[in-house]
């Protein structure tokens, strides 16, 4: 009896180890689905209200969740490049040179972000000051 359960012990962490890559990836989906299940009732219960095709307009507008504003390439780039300094800190006091090298590895992402912000600009002024810019040449 105690070789069975044993065995079965032994093969359960295996098991759930398996299931787990499944049953993160339904439960975030799950979790999700009921979390904007509300929204879209709302918004179906006052479009069937509303009669004008502009106010229905506005309503979709205020449900939209996406940002307007471009990403902020250089704000991410500092918030990368001192995180990896702390990752390369943490492993110089305490871990040794895997974490220094993770962390070098991040802080350099995060260096070249910040160059990729000044690369592209991201803001309606900054666009439009590279157009004129450029129609001066």
């Amino acid at each position: 009896m105690n070789e069975i359960q044993f065995e079965i012990q032994s093969n359960i962490i295996p098991i759930l180890g398996m299931l787990t890559g499944i049953i993160i990836p339904l439960s975030v989906f799950i979790w999700l689905y009921y979390e904007n299940k509300g929204k879209r009732e709302t918004v179906l219960e006052i479009s069937k209200n509303l009669n004008d095709p502009v106010k229905l307009e506005e309503l979709l507008k205020i449900f939209e969740e996406r940002k307007k504003e471009p990403l902020d390439y250089r704000r991410n780039g500092v918030i990368t490049t001192f995180v990896g300094i702390g990752i390369y800190l943490f492993g110089f006091l305490a871990f040794g040179k895997v974490f220094e090298g993770i962390g070098a590895l991040v802080s350099l992402i995060g260096v070249g972000t910040i160059i990729a912000g000044y690369l592209y600009p991201n803001t309606g002024k900054e666009l439009t000051d590279a157009v004129e810019e450029f129609e001066k040449k």
